[in-house]
């Protein structure tokens, strides 16, 4: 099958033949219609993880994916051949830039009908990211308050209708270009970056979700009303999140 992989860290990312994966227990083999691309890629690849996720090369990247299930191994029995699913594979198992990958059953779902393909294969590392912070670690509540950094991003346009749903209210900094959307998403203040200060603007919040790294992080603090918290998030199944 072809693939898209790289030999090194930090080498070239290139399309060659690789291996037809084989759906061991508990797994599935997916033919891929779709997957994104995700800033966890270029850390990969660059071997930024490479400590706690030692890889062997050569690697294909890619942790997203939407497509059909063709393929079912021993004790596999959640999903069937022909069902279209989408997944964000264990850290342990990436691959989705390739026509077809095994995965573990526990690692996919059914694509809802009313997604196309491309719109499924953009979903799952983002949502289980910001599912995972504001669920899991900080248990965001109604009543509470949120900054999301770049809203308009992946993370943080999923991270906004999720906080919405909780009951929280959402701020959120986006470019000027963007200030519409993350108004539609159901942000209750949108701050323009470019002509704002955030941290001149908000104070009294309960939990920041920053994932623009250090360099807001002084700022993003400021913010945070006493025992607030500012989370910064990783790939989710690294199951890791630093303050």
């Amino acid at each position: 099958m072809k693939a898209f992989a790289i030999d090194a860290y930090k080498g070239k990312l290139s399309l060659r033949d690789m291996p037809e994966p084989v759906a061991g227990p508990g797994q599935v083999v997916v033919a891929t219609a779709a997957a994104s691309v995700n800033p966890i890629d270029v850390k990969l690849r660059d071997g930024e993880f490479k400590a706690i996720l030692p890889h062997r090369m050569p690697l294909i990247l890619g942790s997203d994916l939407a497509g059909t299930v063709v393929a079912v191994g021993p004790g596999a029995d959640r999903f069937q051949i022909g069902d279209e699913v989408f997944a964000c594979p264990n850290k342990d198992r990436i691959g989705t830039f390739a026509e077809r990958i095994a995965i573990d059953e526990a690692d996919l779902a059914l694509k809802p009908p009313s997604l196309t393909m491309a719109e499924a294969a953009a979903l799952p590392l983002v949502a289980l990211t910001a599912w995972q912070v504001l669920v899991e670690r900080a248990k965001l509540g109604p009543g509470q308050k949120l900054l999301v950094h770049a809203g308009s991003g992946g993370v943080g346009t999923v991270a906004i209708q999720l906080a919405k749903h909780l009951g929280a209210t959402v701020a959120t900094t986006a470019g000027t270009d963007n200030i519409a959307l993350v108004k539609s998403l159901g942000a209750d203040v949108a701050i323009d970056y470019r002509k704002e200060d955030f941290s001149e603007t908000l104070s009294g919040y309960d939990v920041v979700l920053n994932t623009l790294g250090p360099d807001v992080l002084e700022k993003s603090l400021k913010v945070l009303k006493p025992g607030g918290r500012s989370r910064f998030p990783a790939h989710p199944t690294l199951r890791s999140h630093a303050v």
